[in-house]
């Protein structure tokens, strides 16, 4: 049987159909499930990734804890017995420190002081543990927020005991400051891990530990909230196998036979698919990793991808683990395969059908070809007569332009979906005007508008009046940069401000020319708050530091004033017994009175000194006669200096006039003159003297003190915060020295002079200082 062209065309049309079909099918399965797979162990990455960089905010924390630990090991109150004043101490503490969960302090009697804070009846509870003569109390006390008593409760069956617990055992065994591996708090039975620090008695005995705790129960939350396909999980687990954090945190924690709690180890978490994943970590002692590993692996018939990360830090060795099953990343496709199979076949069955009609009305035009050209080599018709009408062949340039325009709608589309649910503050903004022309919700939500509202805006409406804005949204801005990147506050709806990070990307077309700008920014208030915070600390420690030094200038003014007050009192009583007695000698009365008045301007000269020490006190910087203040602090403790055998030589004159506060700058010099006289009363050297020399240098005044006592240890740093040399130091003098001499524009140094003595030198500006230009910031127009 002979076919026809229509039936070969509809056959091979619906064939060639058929198998294109299954084909694409097939190709395009293959390489979406390795695309869906290799997206699947990015976002086990990436979560992993995010995880850490959330865990890595406890370390700030926790660091925190560690030098509150330290600070108060220093209190003289934590030492005492005075209970009431020590629970005082820790409430105030724990009230300025929100991320901490609970203070303490227990000592080697078994005494015990515990704030913490408590859902009820008040918000803070105290425990405190007394051993008195060999019979133990507890007591209980719930207090508010101005540490008043709302319940007080005794508790007869406590058996705490603080020299049993890990934290007291490796701080006193260490004798230093120490974090501990996270575990289950006692009283909370939550999560978290501990600051302590040894306390020491004068004599250098141990005396007991505080300690701070910081809950991280939170990381849980954390976790629990992350997406990760339809059922995957992220975990974190302690060096040791312990896992500290899961999105089920009923799962990290098992009671011990005495009752109190501890870390489930990965090998036995109720989580069998995080037991089949990370099991195996626990055959080792450390189960860090040296860098990601990703694997794939089966349980109960389920095919899984997970990801173990290294290691945070040395800080926090905590290992991120994530899980997740594959299905949820091909399971569609998988299931779509069959039914894209049964598509094809149904569709090569109607296009064969459908190939029979159109074989038929292709195969027409060609009829008619043959039926002209049988016409005309018969001469029945001219060749001149027009050709039948047929089709344009265009079905290539369609399928190019179809394909194309698909193309370009999948990558909208794709973008769009990104744009709008991305976890930052999204927007596109037209150039020149800085108009919001698109934005996501998350954008609109940190500004507190709807959607439609803040488009209504442009950048320069949502800026603060005081911050830059990018060039590239003024009509005459530069549009040579295609990046800006910067810090800046945003505008509320309701007026208030918040400090954002602002990332701006130029879009330009093939020419290079600018076509619009995609902004993201993200919400960094509480880290400029925090930054805030530690800014009034700074400024607090100043205080306490120049207050005192003015303690200092008290003590030297009474030492100083203390010798001619006794000696102008000697001689009246003198001049009242010669009365009495009725033996005035005229000449020997003239020499008591003449000594007496010599005495009395002595100390009118030293209070004059003082207040021409501290006069124009405050900040405000002036003129002033350097030679003349250096002179003036001579008098505060050059007394001091004789009662310690010390001579205090001088070399300055003829110095020019500097600018800056006479009352900083005397603290300066106070202070480094002190730290050269203790330096030297603390020693046995044999030479004892003190250098103050001082010049006129192009740009200002150079002064430098120069001492013979014993010098520093090279590994102490002088000039750093909390670092002093003294037992009793608070390590702030020198550190706010140098602060104060930086705001002058000055410099502040140590170093060894050519006969290697201990000498500091610092520089004041001239007279009037140079105005210094702005530098015009990058973003500004």
């Amino acid at each position: 049987m002979k076919l026809s062209l229509g039936m070969i065309l509809a056959l091979c049309l619906a064939g060639l159909q058929f198998v294109a079909v299954t084909i694409v099918v097939f190709s395009s399965f293959l390489t979406s499930e390795k695309v869906l797979l290799e997206h699947a162990r990015q976002l086990l990455s990436d979560v992993g990734t995010n995880t850490i960089e959330h865990s890595k905010g406890f370390l700030t924390p926790a660091k925190g804890a560690a030098e509150l630990a330290t600070r108060l090991a220093e209190n003289e109150v934590i030492a005492s017995d005075n209970f009431q004043q020590l629970e005082k101490l820790l409430f105030q503490q724990l009230q300025i420190s929100p991320q901490f969960a609970g203070l303490f302090y227990g000592d080697e009697a078994g005494n015990f002081v515990y704030v913490m804070r408590s859902g009820g009846p008040g918000p803070f509870r105290t425990k405190i543990i007394r051993h008195d003569e060999g019979v133990r109390t507890t007591d209980l006390i719930w207090r508010d927020d101005s540490y008043g008593a709302v319940e007080y409760r005794a508790d007869p069956e406590d058996t705490f005991d603080p020299r049993g617990r890990l934290w007291y055992q490796t701080a006193s065994e260490k004798l230093t400051s120490i974090w501990t591996d996270p575990y289950i708090f006692f009283t909370s039975q939550t999560p978290g891990i501990t600051a302590a620090s040894p306390v020491f008695d004068s004599s250098g005995t141990l005396q007991g530990v505080v300690g701070v705790d910081i809950g991280i129960e939170s990381i849980s939350e954390f976790l629990s909230r992350l997406n990760i396909g339809d059922s995957g999980k992220a975990l974190i687990l302690n060096r040791n196998g312990d896992v500290i954090a899961h999105p089920s945190q009923d799962l990290i924690s098992t009671a011990r036979a005495d009752g109190t709690f501890r870390f489930v180890n990965i090998g036995e978490i109720g989580d069998p698919v995080a037991r089949a994943a990370f099991g195996h970590l626990a055959a080792d002692d450390d189960i860090s990793v040296a860098r990601e590993i990703s694997t794939r692996f089966n349980h109960g018939g389920s095919t899984y991808v997970s990801t173990v990360m290294p290691v945070i830090s040395e800080a926090l060795p905590w290992t991120i683990a994530v899980y997740a099953p594959e299905v949820d990343f091909t399971g569609e496709i998988k299931a779509n395969r069959t039914q894209n199979v049964w598509i094809a076949a149904s569709i090569a069955l109607l296009t064969a059908a459908f190939g029979l009609a159109l074989a038929h009305v292709i195969h027409k035009p060609v009829r008619a070809f043959a039926v002209r050209s049988s016409l005309v080599s018969q001469g029945e018709i001219s060749a001149a007569e027009p050709m039948p009408k047929t089709y344009r062949e265009l079905e290539r340039a369609n399928e190019t332009l179809v394909q194309a325009i698909a193309e370009r709608k999948q990558s909208e589309t794709e973008f769009g979906r990104t744009f709008d649910l991305a976890s930052r503050g999204m927007a596109q903004v037209e150039k020149g005007t800085g108009r919001l022309m698109r934005v996501n919700s998350k954008f609109a939500e940190m500004l507190g508008y709807d959607a439609a509202e803040v488009l209504e805006l442009t950048v320069h409406d949502i800026s603060h009046p005081d911050d830059d804005v990018a060039a590239f949204f003024f009509s005459d801005g530069g549009q040579t940069r295609s990046e800006y990147l910067h810090d800046k506050r945003l505008l509320r709806k309701d007026g208030s401000v918040i400090w954002v990070s602002e990332n701006v990307i130029v879009i330009r077309d093939e020419t290079g020319n600018a076509r619009h700008a995609v902004m993201t920014v993200d919400d960094i208030s509480e880290r400029k708050a925090a930054e805030s915070k530690i800014r009034r600390l700074n400024r607090d420690l100043s205080h306490s530091s120049r207050v005192n030094v003015m303690g200092q200038m008290a003590t030297s003014l009474a030492h100083e004033l203390n010798q001619p007050l006794l000696a102008i009192t000697q001689n009246m009583d003198s001049v009242l017994f010669q009365l009495k007695q009725n033996a005035c000698d005229v000449e020997e009365l003239k020499t008591i009175v003449e000594e007496t008045d010599r005495h009395a301007h002595r100390a009118g000269d030293i209070i004059k000194a003082l207040r021409g020490f501290v006069k124009k006190d405050g900040v405000e910087k002036a003129p002033f006669d350097f030679e003349e203040l250096m002179e003036q602090t001579l008098h505060l403790v050059r007394s001091e200096a004789k009662d310690n055998g010390i001579a205090i030589r001088t070399a300055a004159h003829g110095l020019e006039p500097v600018y800056g506060s006479r009352v900083q700058i005397a603290q300066v010099l106070l202070n480094l003159l002190r730290n050269a006289i203790e330096a030297i009363s603390d020693s046995d050297v044999a030479e004892r003297v003190i250098w103050i020399e001082a010049d006129t240098v192009d740009g200002g005044l150079s002064a430098r003190i120069t001492d013979t006592g014993p010098g520093f240890d090279p590994a102490i740093k002088l000039f750093e915060q909390f670092e002093s040399t003294k037992e009793d130091g608070m390590g702030l003098g020198l550190s706010i020295c140098r602060s104060i001499i930086d705001s002058h524009g000055g410099k502040l140094w140590y170093q060894k002079d050519g006969q290697g003595r201990s000498q500091f030198c610092f520089t004041v500006p001239a007279l009037v200082p140079k105005t210094v230009e702005e530098k015009r910031d990058e973003f500004s127009v």
